[in-house]
């Protein structure tokens, strides 16, 4: 476990195209150590979207830095613009999608950590093959 500080650069995460957009954890257990949550940065392309899924074990707050969402919670649709937060209790569908013109950016950080990283992330629906590993 790692007991230090660290600073982590975009640069050195992978993308994660799994579920749409490009999510990049940047702060979580295996890169620094993390104990009580982790934390990182979604891109979402114009058009594209991050399918429907929820957290049994965490509450998820995001925020947003860059572009126009919408957000789907338990099937109602909101307006996220840069600038606002966001907080999703545990347990609800959520579902994002870039409506704008420009890359989308926003940082979440989701806690605390569910009992195994298999166990944090329930998919509700399959991704678009678009969405999937370009």
């Amino acid at each position: 476990m790692i007991k230090h500080p660290r600073i982590v650069d975009l640069s050195e995460t992978e993308p994660n195209r799994r579920r749409g957009g490009d999510l990049r954890a940047m702060l979580t257990p295996a890169t620094v150590g993390s104990t009580s949550g982790f934390m990182g940065l979604a891109l979402i392309q114009p058009g594209e979207r991050i399918g429907e899924h929820y957290h049994p074990y965490s509450e998820e707050f995001v925020y947003v830095v860059q572009g126009a969402l919408e957000v789907d919670l338990d099937g109602e649709t909101h307006e996220l613009r840069p600038d606002q937060g966001l907080l999703i209790p545990i347990d609800v569908r959520h579902r994002f999608r870039n409506v704008g013109d420009v890359e989308a950016r926003m940082v979440f950080h989701l806690g605390p950590l569910a009992p195994e990283p298999r166990l944090g992330h329930v998919d509700t629906e399959e991704p678009e093959p678009s969405e999937v590993i370009r």
